[in-house]
């Protein structure tokens, strides 16, 4: 029989082990829950639940391997399921309801106006991504994710990875080229 003792330390265990572990990552998962929802609300939600549940299958981690590549790939795994249930259930919003658009850059102390607009610029270019380009390139260029890692956290093989990227990469080239050469002719 399993004392009440030895289930508390346990469950103390699992606790300083989590902390150690995964609240280092809370920074990242927030901003790539960010870019995945474009809205800071349904962020910090995603990233409630995504620790939700880390926490809850921790027992089954294993210490030593990529946290925050898991703590990811439960992020984008909620975003989808959360994506598919609410395309099956219509939402109904007035005029006065809808939210303007918030840049998911992470505010920084010393931000210049030109820096400002050059990364508003990059935000907007990203959001016109489709979203399975939009979650690869946040994915391995602004969180430093690995293709293979990548690869995991969106269920595909590496090489769709690798496609993604490019092409990503590509649209995104354009859009901001086109940007440059629009603004060269209205100054």
């Amino acid at each position: 029989m399993v004392s009440t003792t030895s289930i508390l330390r346990s469950t103390g265990d699992l606790r300083g082990g989590f902390e150690r572990e995964a609240l280092p990552h809370l920074d990242a998962v927030y901003s790539f829950a960010l870019r995945l929802t474009r809205r800071r609300e349904d962020a910090h939600d995603l990233t409630q639940e995504t620790f939700l549940r880390a926490f809850e299958r921790f027992r089954g981690f294993t210490p030593g391997t990529n946290c925050k590549a898991w703590l990811f790939t439960i992020t984008y795994s909620i975003f989808v399921n959360q994506y598919h249930r609410d395309r099956r259930e219509p939402v109904f919003v007035g005029v006065d309801d809808r939210e303007r658009s918030v840049p998911v850059s992470a505010p920084r102390e010393r931000l210049t106006p030109a820096r400002a607009v050059a990364e508003a610029d990059i935000e907007e270019a990203l959001a016109q991504l489709p979203e399975d380009f939009r979650s690869t390139v946040m994915l391995v260029d602004a969180e430093g994710v690995s293709y293979e890692e990548a690869a995991h956290v969106l269920s595909c093989p590496v090489g769709t990875v690798r496609s993604r990227l490019f092409r990503a990469r590509k649209m995104l080239a354009a859009h901001l080229r086109d940007y440059d050469a629009a603004e060269r002719r209205d100054p």
